[in-house]
């Protein structure tokens, strides 16, 4: 980049370039930043679906149903574990650029110390050569002023006078000699400078150049693999969640129902009416019609009211018996 205003003490182009690689020094801390935030966020989650995953659900179900709720249950828990995985693989990926961003701030801080060395130098050398001009320009100015002078003078001044105006040409001139000397030194001394400053500039541009390629390439992988992980975290899940799905399609409602009845079954009859007598006569009359056939939960629950849980006693469903029917 060539300096901003064609000044050779101007510092335009490579403030530019300083100013940009700070730019891109604040987004690398930003992202780092960003991944440590979200992996919080993670964790978080994590942490609360793993709580979730311990409370009672469906402690008091049996069978196939059971087995699907302790599935899910098992399941949530892998998932919340995934997630605190995912956290810390994010922590892993933040401190990598942390390291990143200290790896090439130690880099940088050789180039621009050598850097501004160079410039205060370059400026040194600009600042005592203008100083040397302007001598040798003033210098120049008085020795014509003391050569006119003399000339002025060669007819009406006595010999005396004129050697004292000889005198001081002379030293005028030998004056202008010696800061003509100085000044072309500096100005070679500067140009010599400047040579330096070019070469170091040049690669102190290639060194940033460099690191701004592998800036830009690192937060690009990096932020790709940030969404890797994620989809890859969804992915799991999914799979997780499949073992729950499997579970389910295993879940037999009518084996569920049979093997509730068949577990707490009491008796296959319901308990006999209460008839009515009559005081004088003792004649018993059934107070309705009787059943032909009552559902089994009805036999179920009346059989509960009659009798103990200690009483229970434990049958099978007939063969091609189904309780959905009635």
């Amino acid at each position: 980049m060539k300096e901003h205003n064609g000044e050779l003490t101007s510092t335009g182009g490579y403030d530019c370039i300083i100013q940009h690689l700070n730019d891109g020094k604040r987004t690398c801390k930003e992202i780092e930043d960003f991944m440590k935030a979200r992996a919080s966020i993670e964790e978080k989650y994590a942490k609360e679906l793993l709580g979730l995953s311990k409370k009672v659900c469906g402690h008091n179900e049996m069978n196939t149903l059971k087995r699907s709720l302790d599935m899910f249950k098992l399941q949530t828990e892998h998932v919340s574990l995934s997630h605190l995985q995912l956290a810390q693989t994010m922590r892993d990926e933040a401190k990598k650029l942390e390291d990143f961003r200290e790896r090439q701030k130690e880099t940088r801080k050789k180039v621009e110390q050598q850097m501004d060395a160079l410039h205060k130098q370059r400026a040194t050398q600009f600042k005592k050569t203008m100083e040397t001009k302007k001598t040798y320009e003033q210098k120049c100015r008085d020795k014509e002023e003391a050569e006119q002078n003399m000339n002025r003078n060669a007819s009406t001044s006595n010999v005396k006078q004129q050697e004292k105006l000889l005198t001081k040409t002379q030293q005028a001139k030998q004056n202008a000699e010696e800061a003509d000397r100085l000044y072309m030194h500096n100005v070679s001394v500067l140009g010599k400078t400047r040579e330096d400053w070019q070469k170091e500039y040049i690669k102190a541009c290639e060194v940033f150049e460099k690191q701004e390629v592998e800036r830009i390439n690192t937060l690009r992988n990096m932020v790709w693999t940030h969404l890797n992980q994620l989809s890859q975290q969804c992915v799991t899940s999914d799979e997780l969640h499949e073992e729950v799905r499997k579970s389910l399609e295993q879940c037999d409602i009518q084996e569920d129902i049979e093997h509730f009845v068949n577990l707490r079954r009491t008796g296959d009859k319901p308990p006999a009416p209460v008839l009515y007598e009559n005081f004088y006569s003792g004649q018993r009359v059934p107070a309705g019609p009787p059943s032909s056939r009552t559902p089994l939960f009805v036999c179920f629950i009346c059989a509960l009211n009659s009798s103990a849980v200690g009483d229970v006693i434990y049958s099978t469903v007939d063969p091609g018996y189904s309780a959905l029917q009635y």
